[in-house]
């Protein structure tokens, strides 16, 4: 489904639940988080680069555009899912065209660091909603490493304009309890600089699974990563070198598919996927498996089985992959127990505060909430009829959308919200329903 597409759904979306058992494979389009950082990556190293199974929607296109308004070569084919990239061998090109990161928070804290490594003044700014969300961790460690940072707004939000003029190597010492988006951010840009950089953590690092991610893209472009402890990075020296690389199906994306199994049972199979996964988020397989789906795992899949209504309860952290917390959402008021989610207090500073919006949104549902500063506790319960508000949330949107697999009455407000991650979840959505 394009943008065209979306822009014609009625708005609210009503979902018609299914009245069987699901019996499914399908495919989840390629990971944004893997796209994002091989597009990092592709475009500092000395060459020309292929990227094969990269996502197209929203939040990789903008930082696609983002190296197209540096003047970067970037041949984008969403027909074949592919990209070439000529990559600037670790410096940028000085422009005046602003840079828009637009709503991708992976883009803005990806960005910020890229350009930092030009030779020119870079304006960067966003979409409203993500001038919101902070970047002063970002803004700070490159005024550190030697970068110019002029904030033309609120204090430590974009916009903000970045000036290269030679990054420093150094020692930083850096907080992980805010997002590993911002050290991710860092460690790409390490290869290039004099003497790579070394990064220490400040406090506990969240979403770990991330931040291995972007050290295997890094890998893959010929860049060394040495972990000497848990709280120490050493990036070494020496620039990326030109590849080709695939990119795997999004874990978090296939986490709704897998849920609604749980939900509605039956089987859903989901292709390209399977034991040899690098992203974090398949680990939503094992909570499933904890509450009582039957999971199993090949070389390049993944199947959930489950029957209706045989879901247990428990108490889960998703301190590493909270970007599932909100699929765990829907599914918890079918299990048999209280389902108690710890460790995603950070989610509140995501594109919307996702643990009031959920806790919100499930409350319209009349499902009893505890919300607490790290997390929720959700209460069994049938879902009843309601309108439910997405706040311009992707997450959102895709995960509420399962309830009305399960239970009549169910409407999703704003539906192309989805083109931030997964243009095609409404085609897919029917697939799993078996209406196509």
């Amino acid at each position: 489904m394009d943008l065209l597409d979306l822009a014609s759904l009625p708005d609210p979306l009503p979902i018609h639940p299914v009245d069987h058992p699901l019996d499914v494979v399908v495919r989840v389009p390629g990971s944004k988080s893997i796209t994002n950082r091989a597009l990092v990556c592709a475009a500092l190293a000395g060459g020309r680069s292929t990227l094969t199974g990269a996502l197209f929607a929203d939040d990789t296109e903008a930082m696609i555009g983002v190296l197209r308004s540096i003047g970067l070569e970037v041949v984008a084919d969403e027909e074949t899912n592919s990209i070439e990239i000529v990559g600037g061998d670790g410096t940028l090109p000085a422009t005046t065209e602003p840079v828009d990161v637009r709503q991708s928070g992976t883009t803005a804290r990806f960005a910020l660091p890229l350009l930092a490594l030009g030779r020119g003044a870079y304006r960067v700014d966003a979409h409203p909603q993500m001038r919101s969300r902070p970047m002063d961790t970002t803004l700070e460690a490159l005024r550190q490493l030697g970068a110019g940072v002029e904030e033309l707004g609120t204090a430590g939000h974009l916009p903000t304009t970045i000036t290269g003029r030679g990054v420093r190597s150094g020692v930083l010492r850096v907080p992980g309890d805010a997002s590993s988006q911002f050290l991710s951010g860092l460690l790409l840009i390490g290869p290039c600089l004099p003497d790579g950089l070394v990064l220490e953590l400040a406090t506990h690092l969240v979403s770990r699974p991330y931040v291995d991610l972007t050290i295997s893209v890094m890998e893959a472009f010929g860049a060394t990563v040495d972990r000497p402890d848990d709280s120490t990075f050493a990036v070494g020296p020496g620039g990326y070198t030109a590849t080709n690389y695939h990119i795997e199906p999004d874990a978090s994306a296939a986490s709704y598919p897998f849920a609604a199994a749980a939900v509605c049972g039956g089987r859903v199979r989901v292709e390209g996927l399977g034991s040899r996964a690098a992203q974090g988020d398949v680990a939503f397989l094992d909570v499933l498996a904890q509450m009582g789906a039957e999971v199993t795992r090949g070389d390049d899949w993944s199947e959930v089985r489950a029957q209706r209504g045989s879901l247990t309860g428990g108490r889960f952290d998703l301190t590493h992959i909270s970007d599932t917390a909100q699929t765990l959402a829907v599914v918890a008021p079918f299990a048999s127990d209280p389902v108690e989610v710890t460790g995603i207090g950070f989610i509140r500073r995501k594109e919307t505060d996702r643990v009031a919006a959920v806790a919100t949104e499930l409350g319209r549902c009349r499902i009893e909430v505890t919300v607490d500063p790290d997390g929720w506790s959700i209460r069994p319960g049938t879902p009843q009829p309601a309108v439910v508000q997405t706040y311009e949330d992707h997450r959102m949107a895709m995960s509420f959308a399962l309830l009305g697999l399960a239970v009549p009455g169910i409407e999703i407000a704003d539906p192309a919200c989805v083109a931030k991650t997964f243009p095609g979840y409404w085609d897919m959505l029917s697939r799993v329903a078996g209406r196509v």
